[in-house]
């Protein structure tokens, strides 16, 4: 991506925790000068401070880019400080869950272009995938400016509707936690059939990171990838019979995890 308009204009990123860190090293390796970039958080790390970006000091007038990568509960003490780039050319850009893009079209103004986005946490290891829909202000040329930043940490998809972002949430927000749970689960149940505790773990580990990266990797579809490794009668169609049961297995369990969580982020954008 081309970035000289925020080379020339600048990007603020408020806060710089692990995503906000994870996100700014892409920018760094991906062409972003360090001396374009205005961070403002109240605990710096020692790696930050060793980026040579401006870390809170004033902001530039009109950057390109204003990065909100602070907790949702955080985001009422911190929004205050970017008003004064509401309303105006800044495209803000939001990595906060549960904030909708109303709340912040109140409190930067309505005519503030407006990104919302939601990331995930193998971000961190640039493998994660980040959903984003804009507001009625944002350009093409908006969306494409945060498509550029976020796939410094993954992949991105572009929604259709606000709403959607709460699936997204269910499925890949949350998901990564799924997995680990899995990768738990995996290892307690080695370790049950006799396997030592720390084999049954690199076991799992490499397991579910070896088939996530064959899935993504494969022409075939998952279904397909399933099929192909399975023998009839053999021990993983005895594993599936378990897994795939319509009461109690796979379908049932992650169906319900999903909407729980998709549920539960509805609640949180309405409070």
């Amino acid at each position: 991506m081309d970035f000289s308009e925020i080379n020339t204009r600048g990007l603020v990123l408020l806060g710089c925790g692990k995503m906000g860190s994870a996100l700014l090293e892409g920018w760094l390796k991906g062409g972003i000068n360090a001396d374009a970039v205005y961070v403002l958080d109240p605990n710096p790390s020692d790696w930050l401070r060793a980026q040579g970006v401006h870390i809170n000091e004033d902001l530039p007038q009109n950057p390109a880019i204003a990065l909100l990568a602070v907790k949702p509960q955080m985001m009422g003490d911190a929004l205050p400080r970017m008003v004064a780039l509401g309303n105006g050319e800044t495209l803000f850009l939001s990595i906060a869950a549960g904030t909708s893009i109303a709340h912040f079209e109140g409190a930067l103004g309505a005519s503030t272009p407006i990104v919302r986005s939601m990331p995930n946490t193998p971000a961190a290891v640039g493998k994660g995938i980040t959903a984003i829909i804009g507001n009625a202000h944002t350009t093409p040329s908006h969306l494409d400016m945060a498509d550029g930043l976020l796939q410094a940490v993954g992949k991105v998809v572009r929604l259709q509707s606000e709403d959607q972002i709460d699936a997204v949430t269910g499925v890949s927000g949350s998901g990564p936690a799924y997995v680990f749970h899995m990768i738990e689960a995996m290892a307690a149940a080695g370790t049950a059939q006799g396997l030592p505790p720390e084999m049954a773990m690199q076991l799992a580990k490499a397991t579910v990171a070896g088939a996530g990266a064959l899935a993504e990797a494969a022409e075939e579809t998952p279904e397909q990838l399933r099929i192909n490794v399975t023998s009839p009668g053999g021990t993983t169609a005895a594993a599936l019979n378990v897994l795939m049961n319509e009461e109690r297995g796979f379908p049932k369990l992650l169906g319900e995890a999903v909407k729980a969580a998709a549920d539960r982020g509805r609640e949180l954008g309405k409070s």
